[in-house]
């Protein structure tokens, strides 16, 4: 566990100067780049990366090296941030995962949520992958989608996995995800409606762990709930144990009229675990799942469904709609992610330069939420409790990670507190959101 923000600083220096021990896996020319002393040296432009906030790529490297007569030009650092493959942030970002990983547990479990968000990049109608060409006279579009895994109880990213907008696929990088983790606690995986999926369920189960998924309702939306005999009530909790087969012989045809025992996978649907077609002259292959099918009333008076496989003594209905209610963690995070770190500012157009500043966020907000967690908020005779201030903590590490002032940064992260209000809330207003221009960024 690391105790002091000084660990920590240090733990990601090393981690540099590893990459760069090994560089040739990461640089496009090994032969030649970055095998001369510069002032852009392999540690500078990763470094870089790292603290850069959402202003303009010049007041970026103004901010980095100072005003001086012989200031690194943007030309210069465009130029050696080439050099390097898009692995090399990405490849940083999971090592201080692993290095930085310290696990705390709700109720002996360790608490893990599952979500993508899209980030918009500027145009290029060459990539098709990414190119959406617009509606209603609106201007054409490019996105990327990050598939991110949230450690709900530390406030860290434990993964990602960043596709083209229009190829994403979240549910397989969700199973991705999950087949790559490394845990040794008890696991419970929270995830919103879009993962509801058998191969998703197979997946956690193969691995040990727990899931607790919103589904859509079935009575009214479709989705799994749809294919079982459920009961009338509007709240139930009901135990579901299903053979998932691909198999549609005679036999079979008959056995899957029991909608709540037995269930037919279609080929074109993804399941790892079962042959992608069924051998008629061979004997009917099954794969046995078994989960809670629960459906209960919100404060509002509408109803959710999930579907979970933690036991229903433990984990009775009340305490999934707590549980679930977690979840949120991860959307907060997002929002943090985009206007604090500053994902929604990058500073390139190449799609692999846009790469390295996704993973450089990431690890940003990973070191930023470590050295807070350091920070000891006194409550004193104060109405609520506080919490630390995310965008000036934000502030102050990359201040630390750019040098070594201020020395103490969690003393300083401690000074500038906000209030936790419990029970808030508001309608979520979802608006469309434009890329800005690289000549339109804050001075």
């Amino acid at each position: 566990m690391l105790h002091t923000a000084a660990e920590v600083k240090e733990m990601l220096t090393d981690l540099i100067h590893y990459l760069k021990s090994t560089k040739n896996l990461y640089v496009k020319n090994p032969e030649k780049d970055f095998t001369r002393e510069r002032k852009l040296s392999f540690e500078k432009v990763i470094t870089c990366l790292l603290g850069m906030g959402g202003g303009s790529l010049a007041n970026e490297l103004m901010d980095q090296f100072g005003c001086d007569a012989d200031l690194v030009t943007v030309s210069a650092f465009i130029q050696q941030r080439n050099k390097l493959l898009p692995s090399a942030l990405e490849t940083l970002f999971h090592r201080f995962v692993e290095k930085s990983e310290c696990a705390s547990l709700y109720e002996g479990y360790r608490l893990l949520a599952v979500d993508g968000s899209a980030l918009q990049i500027p145009t290029d109608k060459d990539d098709m992958d990414s190119f959406f060409p617009g509606a209603s006279n609106k201007e054409p579009y490019n996105l990327l989608h990050l598939n991110a895994m949230y450690d709900l109880l530390t406030h860290t990213y434990t993964d990602a996995i960043l596709q083209k907008g229009r190829v994403r696929d979240e549910t397989r990088a969700l199973t991705d995800m999950v087949d790559r983790a490394v845990s040794t606690h008890p696991t419970i995986l929270l995830a919103d409606r879009g993962f509801e999926s058998y191969n998703v369920f197979a997946h956690v189960q193969e691995k040990g762990w727990h899931y607790l998924i919103r589904v859509k309702d079935g009575g009214v939306n479709g989705g799994i709930g749809r294919g079982l005999d459920l009961p009338s009530q509007d709240e139930f909790d009901v135990p579901i144990h299903l053979l998932l087969t691909r198999s549609q012989s005679k036999e079979n045809k008959k056995l899957l009229t029991n909608r709540n025992k037995y269930k037919h996978i279609h080929y074109s649907q993804n399941f790892d675990f079962l042959p992608q077609k069924a051998d008629s002259a061979a004997h009917a292959l099954f794969y046995k799942i078994s989960f809670r099918l629960v459906r209960f009333r919100l404060p509002n008076g509408t109803y959710e469904t999930v579907i979970t496989n933690l036991n229903p003594e433990s984990f009775p209905s009340i305490k999934l709609k707590q549980l679930y209610a977690m979840r949120w963690g991860i959307e907060n995070s997002f929002r943090q992610l985009k206007h604090t770190v500053g994902l929604l500012h990058f500073h390139a157009k190449k799609a692999e330069f846009i790469q390295q500043e996704v993973f450089a966020r990431l690890l940003m907000y990973n070191f930023t939420e470590l050295i807070t967690a350091l920070a000891v908020i006194h409550k004193d005779d104060k109405r609520y409790t506080y919490q630390a201030n995310f965008s000036v903590a934000m502030h102050i590490c990359r201040l630390f990670i750019r040098s070594n002032t201020p020395s103490n940064p969690e003393i300083f992260i401690a000074k500038f507190i906000t209030p936790i209000r419990p029970g808030r809330s508001a309608p979520r207003i979802r608006t469309a959101k434009s890329f800005a221009n690289f000549s339109y960024r804050t001075a």
